[in-house]
């Protein structure tokens, strides 16, 4: 039997990056999702590009020798696919772990492969696998007889993953066009004995919370805030944020902040961060990648969120008496971004602005505590928020 992959989510992150990668290594990806559409076509086209776009021009990759599966119709089969597989992956998005969680519960109980499978969330999120674990390993999914040996038949890895996936083209179909530059980081230590699955892409280490942090507080937090004042400045697309000066300014500002915690927290040089901010700049820069400002600031109230790109650091600026002033201004552009158009999380945003009091939706949506020193500086931005 040859190497096989079941993948949460056949969107662009999915189809242009995972499975890209799960591919390159041998391995046949079995999609697994809930969209009709998307599945039809993944069953029907037996093939698609990912062209790759970075300064030195394009490469455009096929890929093959995938089939899809949708749970909501055909779980007993996505059970199966699983239950004989290496690896289960998924870029489905922090808030729908839960739901694909029961499924591959039940696919590592009936499990019966020497190996454990492996089990890696690829999402934009700090201990991504360790939540969907904990889903896997409720009761409702898990029977409490089975956790006791769970380890013996899946390990839990938590990743970080850096790739900019900008708007497809509406007639793209499967095609994704994304760029060149990846990185995708998985801890190895939950493998042992066995050691991690063989794939190319990965980069295998044994402390993830350094990678996790400096991208998450580097690339995240700079797309974030280029695509929130590009917002409110009417800018179209990140490139056309960051060509404006006074914008570029304050990205490097927050840039400028988060490094300074990065390189405290995790002993990283200063000018080899200083080098990462740069790289990082000139990446969601790039004019060839077309990436729309409401795109990118898309799921305003998760972004906000206490470990995410704005408060996670801040806070521990905050905690210790160090400076975060720039990243205090980029959360009050995320608390205007609201009724976006195709973005549900805006418009819920925007009622709770209009509904609820300052300290509620600091403690909501924030998870601060107004024991927290930065808890009263966020009331003042949502008050005045709200003002307008």
């Amino acid at each position: 039997m040859g190497l096989k992959a079941v993948h949460f989510g056949g969107g662009n992150i999915g189809r242009g990056f995972v499975a890209e990668k799960l591919h390159e290594s041998g391995y046949e990806v079995v999609f697994v999702d809930v969209v009709d559409e998307l599945i039809k076509k993944l069953q029907s086209v037996p093939k698609y590009t990912v062209t790759e776009i970075g300064g030195e021009g394009e490469k455009v990759n096929t890929i093959t020798n995938y089939r899809a599966i949708n749970s909501k119709t055909h779980e007993a089969d996505a059970i199966k696919e699983i239950s004989t597989a290496d690896m289960v992956t998924c870029a489905v998005g922090p808030n729908i772990l839960k739901f694909i969680a029961p499924v591959i519960a039940k696919a590592i109980d009936a499990r019966k492969e020497s190996t454990p499978l492996a089990v890696i969330a690829c999402e934009n999120m700090i201990g991504a696998t360790d939540t969907l674990a904990g889903f896997i390993k409720e009761p409702k999914n898990t029977p409490e007889d089975r956790l006791s040996t769970i380890n013996n038949r899946a390990r839990f890895a938590n990743s970080a993953i850096d790739r900019i996936v900008p708007g497809q083209d509406p007639d793209a179909g499967l095609n994704v066009k994304i760029e060149s530059f990846y990185e995708w980081v998985v801890d190895k230590t939950p493998f042992a004995p066995h050691g991690p699955p063989k794939v190319n892409a990965i980069k295998w280490v044994d402390d993830l919370t350094p990678y996790i942090e400096r991208k998450l507080f580097t690339v995240n937090t700079g797309h974030a805030t280029a695509a929130y004042y590009g917002h409110a400045r009417g800018k179209h697309t990140i490139a056309d944020a960051l060509e404006d000066k006074e914008i570029n300014k304050i990205v490097r500002d927050c840039l400028a902040e988060t490094s300074h915690l990065i390189v405290n927290k995790h002993g990283i040089s200063v000018q080899e961060q200083k080098d990462y901010v740069e790289k990082i700049i000139k990446r969601i820069s790039n004019p060839h990648l077309e990436d729309v400002v409401e795109r990118v600031g898309r799921a305003p109230l998760r972004k906000l969120g206490r470990k995410e790109r704005f408060v996670g650091p801040a806070h521990h600026l905050a905690e210790q008496g160090d400076k975060y002033t720039a990243l205090l201004g980029a959360m009050e552009q995320a608390f205007r971004f609201v009724d976006v158009e195709g973005d549900e999380e805006s418009f819920e945003l925007g009622k709770m602005l209009k509904s609820m009091d300052a300290p509620s939706i600091v403690s909501k949506v924030c998870g601060l505590e107004k024991s927290d020193k930065m808890f009263s500086e966020v009331q003042e931005i949502v008050e005045r928020v709200q003002k307008k």
